[in-house]
């Protein structure tokens, strides 16, 4: 499979996740986007640019501190940016526009904005810091660009589990080309590489309690790992699922499942 097939079949992905996207599962993406907002140190007439941004968790929760400012938000997948309008328009947030863009293609001038984000985006690209510096372009010199990404940790053991079993299924887990940037190090790595400077870098752990296997169940299935269990046949699915989710459940403790959620928000400033 080439890199435009790839392409095409994540998108395909993320527009089928879409309406699951926000389940409360899931709701770590709303409390690290409300973090990374916080990090940007806004004053509040800036012009920001949210790439790859899903449902629009981080364009919502910086248009927020944005009283005199926008965020324009950018994503490939029209399904997602069709739950993020509606989730602006429930909420009453105008200073924000969602553009249907291929992030590796950003079509803006350079220097454009005052800011740039972008939540758990980057690793889906294989020369991350090429996408890093083409983002970079596009925010005026002493702004900043912000990114969160996960640490090797998340999700362990949960994950852990899921892949072992999908192997047993025939179906590896993709290449981990997101460890490139799962710790500090890797991290400030690429944003040296990308050119940035005064590079600052904040690990958190944002995890929380499952109160059932189902929960992990919504999580696989409204993310991107349901490409991976897609690819088992309809009979087989149900077997993985079954089997999947009692050794999940084994994990459980009296407070419930845990699911580890390691959060690397990482912050540099254009030359």
């Amino acid at each position: 499979m080439d890199a435009r097939q790839q392409k095409a079949l994540l998108k395909e992905t993320f527009d089928t996740v879409a309406e699951g996207y926000d389940g409360g599962a899931l709701r770590f993406f709303p409390a690290s986007a409300a973090r990374m907002a916080a990090l940007l140190g806004l004053r509040g007439d800036e012009n920001v640019l949210d790439v790859a941004c899903g449902t629009g968790n981080a364009s919502l929760a910086v248009a927020r501190l944005l009283p005199r400012g926008r965020v324009t938000a950018v994503d490939f997948s029209p399904r997602m940016l069709e739950r993020a309008q509606r989730k602006a328009a429930a909420l009453g947030v105008g200073n924000l526009e969602f553009l249907e863009r291929d992030m590796q293609e950003l079509g803006f001038p350079d220097e454009s904005f005052d800011a740039a984000t972008s939540a758990f985006g980057l690793f889906f690209v294989e020369d991350m810091a090429s996408q890093l510096a083409h983002i970079a372009a596009t925010v005026r010199p002493g702004g900043t660009v912000l990114i969160s990404n996960f640490q090797e940790s998340y999700f362990h053991p949960l994950k852990d589990l899921m892949g072992e079993r999908l192997a047993r299924c025939g179906v590896p887990m993709p290449p981990p080309t997101w460890k490139q940037i799962a710790s500090e190090a890797g991290c400030r790595a690429l944003f040296e590489q990308a050119g940035l400077r005064d590079i600052r870098t904040r690990a958190e752990n944002l995890g929380y309690f499952l109160e059932s296997a189902e929960q992990w169940w919504e999580i696989v299935w409204n993310a991107g790992y349901r490409r991976l269990v897609s690819r088992l046949a309809p009979e087989e699915q149900a077997r993985f699922k079954r089997e999947h989710l009692e050794e999940i459940a084994a994990t459980g403790t009296p407070e419930g499942i845990w699911l580890d959620v390691g959060v690397l928000f990482t912050a540099g400033t254009k030359r």
